[in-house]
C-alpha cells in the first residue's frame, strides 16, 4: 500500500455505516493525512440513521469533512428489490448519494496539490478501509454508475477476498478516473474489547475466531438494550429474552437445527438429540446482517456521550 502512495490523489476510505464511530483504523488517519480523504460510510439500507446529522456533527469534530452515506450492492438486485414506496425511495437516495462521490473526488483533487502529478490527467484513487466493509462493491458500482460496465474485482460476504493491492480499475470516462483496491486492515490494537464486538458482529473479521456463540450473545444484548425486538417477531418467540441459551434453543428447535450427541452413562454410550446451538447462532447473525431483523445503530451510544475537552 505504501509504495502505491506516492501515484495516489485521493483516499476514499470505506466504513460500515452501522458502526460510522468506532472500528476505523487510525493508522489509515495518520499514514494518509496529507492525502484529500472522502470517507464513504457503506450499508446505510443496514443502519439505523434516525440522528444522521449527529453522526456527520461527531465526525466533522474528528476532522473528517467529506462524508457519503451509500449502499454499494443495492443496484445489483434492482429486480428482486420489493415495490414498497419505502424501499424505492431508500434506492434513489442511495443511488444520489453514490452518484456524489465522483465529483465530491474531482472538487478535491482539483483544489489540491498533486506535486509531480500536476501534468497526468488520470486521477487515481485509493480505495482502503477494515475488511468487509464493501471496497470491492464500491468500485464495482461506480463502474456500473458511470461506465455501464459490470464487475471488475471480486466481493464476497466475508473478510478475506481482497489480498492484495490490484492493478488500476477504471470508473469514469470524464474526467479519467482509475481506483485501486486494497485489502482490509483492521488496526494493530482495538480500542476495547466493545469495539471489537462490534466489528466481528459486522462481519470483518471470520465467526469462529470469536465464537459464534459469542457473537450472539452480544448480539442479543444490543438488540434488547436498543429495544429492537424484531428477533421475537422473526423466530416465533413468546418475548424478549436476556438469556442467550433459552434463545437458541429455541431457535434451533424452530429451524430442526439439531444434532446427536453421545453421553456416556453407567450402561455405556447413549445417543441424545440435542439444539445445535452453533447452528442456531449462525443463523441468528445472518439474519441480522441481512437486515432482516430492522436497522441498528451500533454506536448510537457514542452519539449521546459529550465531546471530550479538547
Amino acid at each position: 500500500m505504501q509504495s502505491s502512495l506516492k501515484l495516489v490523489d485521493c483516499i476514499i476510505e470505506v466504513h460500515d455505516a452501522r458502526i460510522p464511530l468506532s472500528g476505523r483504523n487510525p493508522l489509515f488517519q495518520e499514514t494518509l493525512g496529507i492525502k484529500p480523504h472522502v470517507l464513504v460510510l457503506n450499508k446505510m439500507d443496514l443502519a439505523d440513521l434516525s440522528e444522521q446529522q449527529k453522526i456527520i456533527q461527531h465526525l466533522e469534530r474528528e476532522g473528517l469533512k467529506n462524508i457519503i452515506f451509500t449502499n454499494c450492492v443495492k443496484d445489483e438486485n434492482v429486480k428482486q428489490m420489493s415495490s414498497s414506496w419505502a424501499t424505492v425511495l431508500l434506492f434513489v437516495v442511495e443511488e444520489q448519494n453514490r452518484a456524489q462521490i465522483v465529483p465530491m473526488v474531482t472538487a478535491l483533487v482539483g483544489s489540491s496539490y498533486r506535486y509531480h502529478r500536476g501534468e497526468n490527467a488520470e486521477y487515481c484513487i485509493m480505495v482502503i478501509g477494515v475488511p468487509n466493509v464493501g471496497k470491492s462493491s464500491l468500485i464495482n458500482s461506480l463502474r456500473r454508475q458511470h461506465l455501464r460496465k459490470g464487475k471488475a474485482t471480486r466481493v464476497g460476504g466475508e473478510p478475506g477476498i481482497t489480498r492484495a493491492v490490484m492493478s488500476k480499475i477504471q470508473v469514469c470516462e470524464r474526467p479519467p478516473m482509475f481506483l485501486l483496491d486494497t485489502p482490509g486492515v483492521l488496526a494493530p490494537r482495538i480500542g476495547s474489547v466493545e469495539t471489537g464486538l462490534k466489528l466481528a458482529l459486522c462481519g470483518t473479521v471470520l465467526d469462529h475466531l470469536v465464537g459464534e456463540e459469542t457473537l450472539a450473545d452480544y448480539l442479543l444484548y444490543t438488540l434488547n438494550r436498543h429495544q429492537l425486538l424484531g428477533y421475537v417477531q422473526h423466530y416465533g418467540l413468546d418475548g424478549a429474552c436476556d438469556d442467550v441459551v433459552s434463545v437458541l434453543k429455541r431457535v434451533a428447535v424452530r429451524l430442526g437445527k439439531m444434532q446427536k450427541v453421545k453421553v456416556l452413562t453407567g450402561t455405556g454410550d447413549v445417543n441424545v438429540i440435542q439444539p445445535n446451538y452453533t447452528a442456531a447462532a449462525r443463523d441468528f447473525l445472518r439474519t441480522f446482517r441481512s437486515g432482516l431483523l430492522g436497522p441498528v445503530m451500533l454506536d448510537r451510544d457514542m452519539l449521546h456521550t459529550p465531546p471530550a475537552d479538547p
